[in-house]
């Protein structure tokens, strides 16, 4: 069977995205471009949102004090001995804030990026309240030439859940920047943390309705996971009873029940994220890797029959 995404898999996957953007195979190299953030330099709060570790997902290549280009060089080089050898790269500029400096500065690092003949775009992750008109369409007129991408972490659509891990903005930030993201032909992503304290199985499907109404391309999903030194860590040693952990089959099965309900255009970066062991504050998943999760999630939902969107109508309004 071939889904309304074009391809026979149950869900609208990222790599089978790139086959169809670009014609081929695509590997993202990440840098650190050593841009800050408003929630660790005082303009919001110094102590940053509860659950962050940036360096629990930054490789070690990614070090500020190298230059855009040697920082490609060395990401290129460490994919092509880890995977099957690609023709183009994405830059994905993904520690902290890379929307926080003046336009200045953004223009310097992302034309530096994208004048690497091996690139063929660039991803940005950013707070939703790191954006103005002006930076958008600096990046709108980057998109007319490359393909340009900005990832905005929005973690929750519930206020009380971001103000709750001192996230800084509302829901509707992310809802404002998203949509003036989208209206200028930039392609826009999303990050969401399932298993925050304060929010059921219930609310995490109940929030697909919202997550819908956004006009994403992509969106990435992980289980909360607790690292060491942070304050949610903190929070967990003092009241675990405030914090619930799925098994791998179990986050599986609540993953699959939102995916049903999610709009079927919308590609699906990412269901669960996986750090080194040596940051974990609790034990985890261990040593399961993205690739064996992916492949369990294919086979339960093939033992399920189910695939994306096949729930998305009940969000859909009547036609007249």
């Amino acid at each position: 069977m071939v889904y309304p995404w074009g391809d026979s898999r149950r869900f609208n996957s990222y790599a089978a995205y790139f086959r169809r953007t670009f014609g081929e195979r695509m590997q993202k190299v990440t840098v650190n471009a050593g841009f800050s953030c408003p929630n660790r330099d005082g303009v919001i709060s110094t102590g940053g949102c509860t659950f962050c570790d940036n360096a629990a997902f930054t490789p070690s290549y990614c070090n500020p004090t190298k230059s855009i280009t040697q920082q490609i060089d060395e990401g290129i080089e460490f994919h092509r001995r880890r995977y099957r050898k690609a023709e183009q790269y994405l830059v994905y500029f993904q520690s902290f804030s890379n929307t926080y400096a003046p336009l200045e500065r953004l223009r310097e690092c992302y034309n530096e990026a994208l004048a690497h003949p091996s690139v063929a775009g660039i991803v940005v992750g950013t707070r939703p309240d790191c954006v103005d008109e002006e930076k958008l369409d600096y990046f709108a007129s980057l998109a007319r030439q490359k393909y340009v991408a900005i990832e905005y972490g929005v973690e929750s659509c519930y206020d009380a859940t971001l103000i709750r891990i001192n996230r800084g903005h509302d829901f509707a930030t992310a809802q404002r920047a998203i949509h003036q993201t989208a209206e200028r032909g930039i392609h826009c992503g999303a990050h969401f943390i399932l298993g925050l304290p304060g929010e059921s199985d219930e609310m995490l499907i109940e929030q697909m309705e919202l997550i819908n109404s956004l006009p994403l391309t992509t969106i990435k999903f992980h289980q909360l996971q607790l690292f060491r030194g942070t304050a949610l860590a903190a929070e967990y040693d003092a009241h675990p009873e405030r914090f619930r952990f799925w098994s791998v089959e179990e986050y599986i099965d609540l993953f699959i029940e939102l995916l049903r309900r999610l709009r079927p255009d919308i590609v699906v970066e990412r269901f669960a994220g996986e750090a080194p062991p040596r940051y974990h504050h609790t034990a985890g998943w261990g040593l399961v890797r993205n690739e064996e999760l992916l492949a369990m999630l294919d086979r339960r939902l093939e033992e399920k029959n189910v695939h994306q969107g096949d729930f998305f109508n009940i969000f859909a309004p009547e036609k007249e």
